[in-house]
């Protein structure tokens, strides 16, 4: 009987190959029907591989961070009943071997060693201090032999290990660190890498940065939070921000754009897909809230939740993170002051959110107390003149400082 040869998967949309970036399994390992072996990733989404059959892993293609073309082998699996080595024949895929410098598969770093030539097997005894004054080092104990009573480490094996005839530190726990994390970029963060580098050299930013008065919009939001119904979700201030931008590129439908500048053809739509920049544990991906201009504020509210969550948990379908038309970002109360956004190409326009604070304000007769917030947005200046960048973010400011405006249909 011979080997099952798990290949890459065709997952259309003209993919020819996919980036290895999570790895369940090694050589040796058993696996179980339907078993989750891999995560791939394609563009923004990761797919899960399962194993077709049980069996025992005896190969693996790559590792985390190389990619594997389309319909090429994957993993190798001795199916239960059949010998580890099967012989070739018409149905066995032949399995590239390894470069004798490069593992079959990832391992976990070592730490660094000192001309030892082997670790104990045994746990060392140290000292809560000693064993943090070895972390913070990227010293491992197993390498140094323990002068205290029953093989105890002290902190002189400690510097005796690291430099003799000199201490690392003072034992109060102030320590120099010299060691050196390299962590190699894979997955969603070189796909973030490879799009902020694109976007940053094809893409001429110009950033317009305006004071917005938000107090009546709050107000009006924490009302109608207070009265909504139980399937209701909660209202931040994105949705009226979405139903804003809606409104607004009706009079300006330049800005609700793509821009190929290979071709150099401007697409405007007409349909608003806002894509909303969301931080999740992996990275940063923009799930898109689509056609917007026919939502109301509950269900932009209701839909920004759903395809926010399924982006946090890593849920989204691959039409969920992609087809936006123009992009919010906003950091929440960490929004900061002021930022300079930098446009999901290949759009025309981002509008950053920055976070609300309370400030004086001047009325003409006295200071008063007037939440306040700055939208610093950026816009491709080869199709957007500044004129009309500060254009679009002043009627933005008129609707969200006058928020009944929002709702009233042209």
């Amino acid at each position: 009987m011979t080997d099952f040869v798990l290949t890459m998967p065709d997952v259309g949309e003209g993919v020819a190959e996919a980036e290895v970036v999570e790895w369940h399994v090694k050589p040796g390992d058993p696996v179980r029907e339907d078993m989750v072996l891999a995560a791939v990733m394609t563009d923004k989404a990761t797919i899960e591989i399962p194993s077709p059959v049980a069996g025992v892993v005896t190969w693996v293609a790559a590792d985390v961070g190389e990619t594997v073309a389309v319909k090429a082998p994957l993993v190798r699996i001795a199916r239960e009943g059949s010998e580890i080595a099967a012989p070739a024949d018409a149905d066995t895929v032949e399995t590239p071997q390894p470069k004798p410098d490069q593992p079959a598969s990832p391992t976990a770093p070592s730490l660094p060693t000192k001309d030892v030539p082997g670790l104990k097997s045994q746990k060392p005894v140290a000292a809560p201090a000693v064993r943090r004054r070895a972390i913070e080092a990227g010293i491992d104990l197993r390498q140094i032999e323990g002068t205290g009573p029953a093989g105890r480490i002290t902190h002189e094996d400690l510097d005796s290990f690291t430099a003799p005839g000199k201490t690392l530190a003072e034992t109060s726990g102030l320590v120099k660190r010299t060691t050196v994390e390299e962590v190699k970029i894979t997955g969603l963060r070189r796909k973030i890498a490879e799009k902020m580098s694109l976007s940053v050299s094809r893409i001429p930013h110009i950033t317009y940065i305006e004071e917005v008065d938000v107090t009546d919009l709050e107000e009006l939001r924490a009302k109608m939070n207070e009265g909504r119904r139980d399937d209701q979700p909660k209202l931040t201030v994105l949705p009226f921000m979405m139903r804003a931008l809606a409104k607004t590129i009706v009079e300006q439908p330049g800005m609700n754009a793509t821009f190929d500048d290979a071709a150099g053809i401007v697409s405007r739509y007409g349909a608003v897909h806002i894509g909303i920049a969301t931080q999740t544990p992996a990275g940063l991906v923009v799930p898109v809230v689509r056609h917007v201009e026919a939502r109301s504020i509950w269900d932009s509210a209701k839909e920004l939740a759903r395809v926010a969550d399924a982006a946090r948990d890593g849920s989204a379908q691959r039409e969920e993170l992609s087809g936006s038309t123009i992009t919010i970002s906003s950091l929440g109360a960490l929004g900061g002051i002021a930022s300079t956004p930098v446009i999901n190409h290949p759009e025309v326009a981002i509008i950053g959110v920055n976070k609300i604070v309370t400030r004086p304000v001047w009325d003409g007769n006295q200071f008063i107390p007037r939440k306040m917030m700055n939208l610093s947005s950026s816009f491709d200046h080869r199709i957007v003149d500044g004129w009309d960048a500060a254009r679009f973010i002043q009627r933005i400011k008129a609707l969200i400082e006058t928020p009944a405006l929002i709702f009233i249909e042209s």
